[in-house]
């Protein structure tokens, strides 16, 4: 990883692109207001996990951080198929 900067722009990437891919294939506007929602709440959490100040080893949150954001954007990708 290159730096924070990076990862926060990757995070704003990728959740932007899901959210537009929901958009694209709005069926239902309830559902997929819900679902924007969804993911504008875990690009808050990422971002706050991101400036969380007391972290020990920094390396590692931070790879975490990144795996937990492909994991969940594989997720929220299955969701945007089912909407």
């Amino acid at each position: 990883m290159a730096s924070i900067k990076n990862l926060k722009k990757d995070i704003n990437y990728v959740l932007g692109d899901i959210i537009d891919e929901a958009i694209l294939k709005a069926g239902d506007p309830k559902k997929t207001e819900a679902f924007i929602d969804e993911t504008i709440t875990l690009f808050d959490e990422l971002i706050t996990k991101i400036n969380a100040k007391d972290v020990e080893n920094k390396k590692a949150h931070f790879k975490s951080i990144n795996a937990e954001l492909e994991s969940k954007a594989i997720a929220l990708l299955d969701k945007v198929s089912k909407l």
